[in-house]
């Protein structure tokens, strides 16, 4: 993560990941004096649990690359490797993302229990970032590291909104890598690429990294309170629909994994639903018909815009505003929708059970 000049424009991959878009991962910064003010002490004991598995580095030699991946983009279908290609580099980005998070709170931070936590997540997901790069490699296409961290727009978030929106990334990564996992552990003549082969452990690490924001949360009860149930609403329909719409745009993977991705997206919806009851007062609705129509409505407007961007011309254009006007009359909607409330367990800490 050293800084280095480049007087090259990056490859069209890094350009990918550079991209800030609805759907497109994105870097955060955060205001660290208010970090340095959290007190974990209310959780202690779980704490220092949690501190003792990152200490240990469970998979510290999980993310070894055999021969197989040499041979793995050989026979794959034009359709299907433009769409895992997308996968990964938009994996690697979120990945990467939260390594550069993680590793710039820690460096601007006196907390030594944040500090340390830090330290340990960076490492991590520095890992994730990396192995799924030299996937990418493989197809003569890595994403430029330490181009991105320098060019890539930051967003900043106040903390409690980092807490939100990453406890979410991390335990719906968990969800989503697990769920695809298991399919092929079903359906192993589906697994088109080795890397999936990693999936379990792999995600074991989000579920961690999850758990310490969890913590961070419950012994913070405030941000759990109040106005900021309205934020965490917004956060989950957030985080849903952006999954939802995006795996709506690989049906050649889905496909190749003998999976509809709408099926997917509910069925990790249901997991990711389960996991953050540990945290969070409310949770959304997403069994009620009217919920799933209009998440289906965001995937047709996505479709529409699309299609209408590729139109070009005075009537593109216009259609391509109207249907984005329908698109946010769609989340308001959902976001309008009762919700169900939940009572927070005594316990917080949770085990990959699924």
């Amino acid at each position: 993560m050293t800084a280095e000049t480049h007087t090259v424009e990056p490859n069209e991959t890094t350009q990918m990941a550079r991209q800030n878009t609805l759907l497109s991962p994105r870097f955060y910064t955060t205001d660290f004096d208010a970090m340095d003010r959290i007190d974990i002490s209310p959780v202690r004991k779980e704490w220092d649990d949690l501190i003792a598995e990152f200490n240990s580095d469970h998979n510290r030699k999980h993310f070894t690359r055999t021969p197989e991946f040499e041979t793995a983009v050989a026979e794959m279908p034009e359709d299907l490797r433009e769409e895992f290609i997308d996968f990964l580099v938009s994996s690697c980005t979120a990945e990467y993302s939260g390594c550069v998070l993680y590793a710039d709170i820690k460096k601007n931070v006196k907390n030594q229990d944040i500090g340390q936590l830090m330290g340990y997540m960076a490492r991590d997901e520095s890992r994730h970032a990396g192995f799924i790069n030299q996937s990418l490699k493989d197809f003569d296409l890595g994403v430029d590291l330490n181009f991105l961290r320098q060019k890539k727009a930051y967003t900043f978030f106040k903390p409690k909104f980092i807490f939100y929106a990453t406890y979410l990334s991390e335990k719906i990564g968990y969800a989503r890598y697990i769920t695809i996992f298991r399919n092929f552990e079903r359906h192993p003549d589906r697994r088109f690429h080795p890397i999936f082969k990693w999936f379990e452990e792999w995600c074991n690490d989000e579920f961690r990294h999850g758990e310490a924001f969890a913590l961070l949360m419950r012994a913070n009860p405030h941000l759990l309170k109040g106005h900021n149930k309205l934020w965490i609403r917004f956060f989950l329909l957030a985080v849903f629909a952006t999954m939802y719409v995006r795996d709506h745009k690989r049906p050649a993977m889905y496909n190749a994994f003998g999976m509809d991705p709408g099926d997917f997206g509910w069925r990790v919806f249901d997991i990711t639903t389960a996991i953050t009851r540990q945290v969070f007062p409310v949770e959304l609705d997403i069994e009620n018909p009217k919920f799933r129509a209009r998440f289906n409505r965001l995937v047709e407007v996505s479709r529409g815009r699309e299609e209408a961007k590729a139109r070009g011309g005075l009537m593109g254009t216009l259609k391509y505003l109207g249907l984005g006007a329908v698109g946010a009359a769609t989340f308001v909607q959902l976001y309008c929708m009762p919700t169900k409330t939940n009572d927070l367990p005594d316990t917080v800490r949770l085990a990959p059970a699924w």
